[in-house]
């Protein structure tokens, strides 16, 4: 008995051995890696297949100057960090760089790029609003019509309760 569980035990702990290590890699990001966007992101957003460590992240956005754009409030939400962003308006390439670490794996490091053209503004040109001419001319026929079908409902209803009449009286 003693050398079976001892051998349940070594088997175990070579499967144990033997186990690759999970790797991190990187899932999906917003905005899309090497896209181009007319409205500026809120926040940038990067997701992992290895749930990362709540502390010890870290997640840069710079514009094509190298100067931070992001706001620094880095947010862990289950696969995903969220980066907030400052205001931007400078068209050009923004590299979002990340050094992510999860338990029991080797950091996450690596970078991306996005386009932010900023969106031409045109001046409206100044409406003027118009009032719509009145028409000239006399509401009599309208008039005549409308009173033409109120005589014409009244004739109907009275006609329709003398029917009614009618045919309670023959019962």
């Amino acid at each position: 008995m003693k050398r079976l569980a001892a051998a349940v035990g070594v088997l175990g702990l070579t499967f144990l051995m033997a186990a690759p290590a999970m790797a991190n890699t990187l899932v999906a990001t917003s905005p899309i890696a090497g896209s181009t966007l007319k409205v500026a992101p809120s926040a940038v957003t990067i997701s992992v297949e290895v749930t990362p460590l709540d502390m010890g992240n870290e997640v840069t956005v710079t514009d094509p100057a190298g100067r931070r754009v992001d706001d620094g409030t880095l947010t862990v939400a289950g696969n995903d960090l969220i980066v907030g962003m400052k205001p931007i308006t400078d068209s050009g390439i923004y590299k979002v760089s990340y050094n992510i670490i999860s338990e029991m794996d080797l950091p996450l490091e690596g970078s991306f790029t996005f386009n932010f053209s900023t969106p031409i503004i045109s001046t409206p040109q100044e409406v003027v609003p118009t009032t719509p001419a009145k028409v000239q001319g006399s509401d009599f026929g309208t008039n005549l019509f409308v009173i033409g079908l109120l005589a014409a409902s009244l004739i109907v209803l009275i006609a329709l309760a003398l029917y009614a009449r009618k045919i309670f009286n023959e019962r």
